[in-house]
């Protein structure tokens, strides 16, 4: 008996023609997607960013006509000790908010990682800082760090030690600013490397289990290799934001009283010589230097990346 025959058809062949305006009607159509991100993009960051560059090269009050003045802005700026003091706060700000923020931020994320009854009342719970408005947040931790009638000074009286002046002292403002930052941004950290805990493969703790790994050897081992690329993004983005910040100090520091100097950041120098002493050139100058050392750090960043970032 013979076998059946199996006969192989080959699809219709669609003309070049036919391709041709196939693909340029679907890039017709990506190009009109996009198109708002784009529009977007160049009218309310790459022109204002223009218009900034521009405006750093001159002499200008925002009312009469710029007048080009070349680097004298940013000789000046060299020679400028509000400016070297505001970029020096900033970075230290930086660096004591983004280690601590992140670490906590990890531990805080392993823990609403488990399996527990009212997990999603925790999650929700931590993550309320974050959609609340800076300004709030601002204002309920001014009255908490109050000296006379703040509820911290009210319990280190009872506990007999000593009571400071967190907002009006040198050596306490900026610590006081960095703790508020902390707890206001370790709940978006927490979700973003919520996200990269849930896309590690439980078969990894398993076999570690099998093989009679502990608690501690899974978290250095397991965890924290896989985790590194949320990260890595989590770094990139507090670096970011740490060195924008600007709203918690506008809010905190009381503005009827002389800013405290260890509290001055790069952003509020820029305000204050935009928006207050209207030297808008002289701001912009400081808003380019920022934006060249941000983009420096997230390089250097996204250099050593290769040494320690590991994706599956």
């Amino acid at each position: 008996m013979s076998s059946p025959i199996t006969v192989i058809t080959k699809p219709p062949e669609i003309p070049k023609r036919k391709v041709g305006k196939l693909a340029r009607h679907e890039a017709l159509w990506g190009y009109i997607f996009i198109l708002p991100v784009v529009l977007g993009l160049g009218l309310f960051y790459m022109a204002p960013s223009a218009a900034s560059l521009f405006l750093s090269f001159t002499s200008w009050d925002g009312l009469t006509s710029p007048q080009f003045v070349g680097i004298d802005n940013f000789t000046n700026l060299m020679k400028d000790d509000k400016f070297t003091g505001s970029l020096l706060n900033t970075m230290m700000y930086t660096v004591g908010t983004v280690p601590l923020s992140v670490a906590i931020a990890t531990v805080l994320a392993v823990l609403l990682n488990q399996k527990i009854r009212g997990m999603v009342f925790y999650r929700t719970l931590y993550f309320i800082p974050v959609i609340t408005m800076p300004i709030a947040v601002g204002m309920v931790w001014k009255w908490l760090y109050n000296s006379e009638f703040g509820l911290i000074n009210n319990v280190l009286g009872v506990l007999n030690l000593p009571q400071p002046n967190w907002l009006f002292d040198e050596k306490f403002a900026l610590f006081s600013i960095v703790l508020v930052s902390v707890w206001s941004s370790i709940g978006y950290n927490a979700v973003i490397l919520l996200s990269g805990l849930q896309g590690i493969s439980s078969s990894y703790y398993e076999a570690a289990s099998l093989d009679g790994a502990g608690t501690m050897y899974k978290f250095f081992r397991i965890t924290l290799p896989l985790l590194t690329p949320s990260l890595f993004f989590v770094l990139v983005m507090s670096f970011i934001n740490s060195f924008q910040v600007f709203d918690l100090i506008f809010i905190m520091m009381d503005q009827q009283t002389t800013m405290l100097e260890s509290t001055r950041t790069v952003v509020y120098s820029i305000w204050e010589d935009g928006f207050k002493y209207f030297n808008m050139g002289y701001a912009s100058a400081q808003a380019f230097i920022l934006f060249v050392v941000i983009l420096v750090i997230t390089m250097v960043q996204m250099y050593i990346q290769k040494r320690w970032v590991h994706y599956q």
